[in-house]
């Protein structure tokens, strides 16, 4: 099974105020970044500012404003580069793993989700977005319409699915729905309840299997 290829051009092109043109400057870039991810998760978007990610990176306060307006800005490109992790791991498991059908990438793209969760700074405190705000990725669309929008092109892709509104209404129920089971998941357990995020799995599939009856698992 080739890559899916998952599109991240939705992705607000806008929050940093200038590309780094140097290697110099992406890596102080990066370090803000993770610095914003670190603070997050240890003090929540409401204690953030662009003074305590300056302090944390070791970068005067004036490079983050060359960069980036506010911590809002710091926050969106943090999401856009937690959407594009995301991606690239779909990518990296859709080039090693062979599926049956679409009810297994649904599995795999849950365990990457969860697996992030896990490991990654920052991703349990700010998703994709939604916990700072709905239209973090998108101003026209609230972030899990953006995702929905991602997974919907894959299942087009990759499973021959027909496009239709139908579609695009019963994969966006399932994104929402699993969004919040697997928040509750992780609400009191850092690592995931085991049982809820089977759960957000069975939840998913049993709805889009009786939505995508021509192409449930048989």
């Amino acid at each position: 099974m080739s890559s899916p290829q998952m599109d991240d051009e939705c992705v607000h092109p806008n929050a940093l105020r200038r590309q780094p043109a140097q290697r110099r400057s992406a890596r102080r870039v990066e370090r803000m970044l993770d610095a914003c991810a670190e603070l997050l998760d240890e003090t929540g978007y409401e204690a953030l500012s662009t003074t305590r990610i300056a302090e944390r990176a070791g970068v005067a306060i004036g490079s983050v404003y060359q960069f980036f307006p506010d911590k809002r800005a710091i926050t969106q490109e943090l999401t856009r580069r937690n959407v594009e992790e995301f991606v690239r791991r779909v990518d990296r498991r859709f080039l090693e793993e062979d599926y049956r059908g679409w009810w297994e990438a649904v599995d795999a793209i849950i365990d990457i989700y969860v697996d992030m969760h896990r490991t990654v700074s920052g991703f349990k405190s700010l998703h994709f977005g939604d916990v700072v705000d709905l239209n973090l990725l998108d101003s026209d669309s609230d972030n899990n319409t953006v995702i929905a929008g991602r997974l919907r092109g894959l299942f087009l892709k990759e499973f021959g699915l027909a496009d239709s509104p139908a579609l695009d209404l019963a994969v966006l129920v399932a994104v929402e729905a699993g969004d919040a089971v697997l928040k509750l998941a992780f609400r009191r357990d850092p690592e995931g309840r085991p049982e809820m995020i089977d759960a957000a799995k069975q939840l998913i599939r049993g709805f889009l299997t009786r939505q995508l009856r021509s192409w449930s698992p048989r």
